[in-house]
């Protein structure tokens, strides 16, 4: 069973690490994302999710009708806000890359932004951005991220470009 490949649009991007200098992007996709693929690519009838906890971490199972239920699973970790619902989000999410959903984001490069791209602010005597950033091009060949292009919606410019090789 094949997977689309991501698009621009179904990845978000937020900010990993900052500093003076700049910061660090981590490139994701959100549960949506998944649920939307599953229902393209098989179904909505032929694709189910359970989750249940295993020594203290909650755990997804995905399972995708191919004749018979196959299943697959992972765990997740809580978030930031909303910790029970983020820790299933994520162990669903992950389930999903065990089914090959958006496997290729664990090929993106390393992504900096100088500070001369970012509204930098200091709060507490700590640097923080509160910009937005997008995908604005990706290429994917053999599920393997060949080239990409971050955009700073909040500064209206391009911040990030990379292709391998280069």
């Amino acid at each position: 069973m094949n997977f689309r490949d991501l698009t621009e649009s179904d990845i978000e991007v937020r900010v990993g690490s900052i500093s003076a200098k700049g910061c660090s992007l981590l490139l994701y996709k959100d549960a949506r994302c998944d649920m939307g693929i599953l229902d393209e690519t098989v179904g909505a009838e032929n694709w189910q999710r359970r989750h249940y906890e295993c020594k203290g971490n909650l755990f997804c199972s995905v399972g995708i009708k191919c004749g018979e239920w196959i299943w697959k699973d992972d765990c997740g970790t809580e978030s930031f806000t909303e910790k029970e619902k983020g820790e299933a989000s994520d162990s669903f999410k992950r389930a999903c890359v065990n089914w090959g959903i958006g496997r290729e984001l664990y090929t993106a490069p390393f992504i900096w932004v100088k500070a001369e791209n970012l509204n930098l602010t200091d709060k507490n005597g700590k640097q923080v951005t509160y910009d937005k950033f997008a995908v604005e091009k990706i290429v994917i060949t053999d599920k393997r991220i060949t080239a990409l292009a971050i955009r700073n919606t909040t500064k209206g410019q391009r911040v990030f470009i990379w292709q391998e090789g280069n």
